[in-house]
């Protein structure tokens, strides 16, 4: 498999505090990886580094084979590159189909406009129905459920048709309900060819979803691999111990 998308040593210091330390690894297209670590490992801070909403101090950042010298969320949305937050960024005064319209390009763009072309109306209802959203189009996102506004973002970001999509956190603070229809639309999509990257407390759904999965500690990699062979390593057994 080809490599998506490629770290190279990227490092984040905050004042004396080394959140992330020369990281590396791959993400392989096609794959669903993990990225795992206990609290306070550098897993988000990673996660910004990789979109472009915090600049890295030193490393490289190659997606859909290119070097990307000055990552940026807006370009690498437009490359392809999509993400959800741990708490659901919706805009909670728009109906869900003018959510996800105007996701379709680009997320700023709902600042300007809530216009909804009859295709981006047909592609959102698509997502909706898909999602179980559909009942709800044209209410506003401040009506939903906790769960249904991570559903809702997780469904703004396939508008744009990504190549990599990166899961915040995506069953935080859900019910196992919720858990088990958002493993099932991660296992759909999947299926059609998206590749995704995860960070995710539930070690169940992690074990059972992701290959191969990443541990960092203290901003460090500390181990890479299968499901199987990560839950042995004794560097990450002693992680989880001891934080």
């Amino acid at each position: 498999m080809s490599a998506l998308l490629e770290l190279d040593g990227l490092s984040k210091h905050f004042g004396g505090v080394v959140a992330v330390d020369e990281c590396s690894f791959t993400v392989s297209a096609g794959t669903i990886s993990g990225l795992i670590g206990p609290n306070g490992s550098g897993k988000t801070t990673l996660f910004n580094l990789i979109t472009g909403y915090l600049p890295a101090d030193s490393g490289q950042l190659h997606f859909a084979g290119r070097l990307r010298r000055r990552p940026n969320p807006g370009a690498l949305y437009r490359a392809g590159l999509a993400r959800t937050f741990q708490q659901a960024r919706v805009f909670p005064q728009l109906t869900l189909v003018e959510n996800l319209a105007a996701a379709s390009d680009a997320p700023w763009r709902a600042l300007f406009r809530i216009r909804v072309s009859n295709a981006e109306r047909a592609q959102a209802l698509e997502l909706l129905e898909e999602f179980g959203l559909a009942a709800h189009a044209d209410s506003k996102a401040a009506e939903l459920s906790y769960g249904q506004r991570k559903l809702l973002e997780f469904a703004t970001v396939l508008m744009s048709r990504p190549k990599l999509v990166l899961l915040d956190e995506p069953t935080a603070g859900v019910n196992p309900v919720m858990i088990e229809t958002m493993e099932r639309h991660i296992r759909s999509q999947h299926e059609a060819g998206l590749t995704f990257l995860i960070v995710e407390h539930d070690m169940g759904l992690v074990m059972r979803l992701c290959d191969p999965i990443v541990v960092l500690d203290r901003g460090s990699k500390i181990a890479e691999g299968p499901a199987a062979d990560v839950q042995r390593d004794p560097a990450v057994l002693d992680a989880y111990l001891g934080a």
